[in-house]
């Protein structure tokens, strides 16, 4: 399997909530919380961990409160690339309802100095080279500048790794820039990046991206390589929180283009893991034989125009 490094610049503990339906205004009562350590590339980790994969987790982590993360890091194996910067890692407040909708309160994070910055890239340009492939996923957090993000991704690629980014906004046309190799935004991150255009797969293609990976919920996912466009549709499931599907995907499609999978198995099991994820609070594979029934109710097909 491969080595892997996950990059999360603005991680979180998410404190997810469940409930049955989210009264605004009112006393609500809820059934369970749940706290995890989090953030894009944090949960892309701990999928590819189950996958087999050997993965170290990296990014700006609060100096004042890392004991969720730092438990994580140890009940998982991974190795410890996190800079810690003075202050609090933020927490995401979910609020999880019965009928699957999630309504999401984030915090800011904590402000991250130039010399924190320095410390990273130093840190990247020295463990690097151990890697077969880097996750830089999630939204950037205060003191970093999208400039800085360009440059980063631009470092990664200059060590020979295959860079796959996550992320949306300003981060996301800062990210195109440096022309990763697989990119994972949904419909409307790409469109808000990107606009509307036909050609922007094709743009995308030109410019050095290899692999294009848009999501668009119980809609599916379409992949976009050289080889050809394939869309996915995912099995009807009961869906207990959407938190972390996406991450479950490109982890799903990293762990298939890595392990050297045809395309057709790699979609179809990338699609049957964001829709596990779906089905519970937290994040990882928690049941093969449940995996395999979900792979097996996924339809792949070719695609003839991009």
């Amino acid at each position: 399997m491969a080595m892997i490094l996950t990059l999360t610049l603005n991680p979180a503990l998410d404190l997810t909530v469940r409930l049955g339906r989210l009264e605004p205004g009112e006393v609500n009562r809820s059934e369970t919380l749940l706290t995890h350590a989090a953030g894009k590339g944090v949960n892309v980790a701990q999928v590819l961990a189950d996958l087999g994969h050997q993965v170290s987790v990296g990014g700006f982590l609060g100096a004042a409160n890392p004991e969720a993360f730092e438990a994580l890091i140890a009940s998982r194996g991974f190795g410890d690339a996190f800079i810690r910067v003075p202050g609090e890692t933020r927490s995401n407040i979910k609020i999880a309802e019965q009928d699957g909708r999630v309504t999401d309160i984030n915090a800011p994070g904590p402000l991250v100095s130039e010399q924190a910055q320095h410390a990273l890239l130093k840190l990247l340009a020295v463990i690097g080279p151990e890697f077969d492939a880097v996750v830089v996923a999630g939204s950037l957090p205060r003191g970093v500048s999208a400039q800085w993000f360009q440059g980063l991704l631009a470092q990664l690629k200059d060590l020979g790794l295959k860079v796959a980014l996550d992320t949306s906004g300003e981060a996301l046309r800062a990210g195109l820039k440096a022309s990763p190799w697989l990119v994972k935004p949904n419909t409307e991150e790409l469109a808000d990046a990107l606009g509307h255009s036909t050609d922007v797969i094709h743009q995308l293609h030109q410019q050095g991206v290899e692999h294009v990976v848009v999501s668009d919920g119980a809609a599916g996912v379409t992949w976009y390589s050289p080889q050809g466009a394939l869309h996915a549709t995912p099995p009807k499931v009961t869906v207990a929180s959407t938190v972390g599907a996406g991450d479950s995907l490109l982890a799903g499609m990293l762990h298939g283009l890595l392990s050297g999978d045809t395309p057709e198995h790699t979609l179809r099991r990338a699609t049957a893991i964001a829709a596990m994820a779906v089905t519970q609070i937290g994040f990882g594979i928690s049941d093969d034989a449940q995996l395999a029934r979900l792979q097996n109710g996924v339809d792949v097909r070719t695609l003839t125009e991009q």
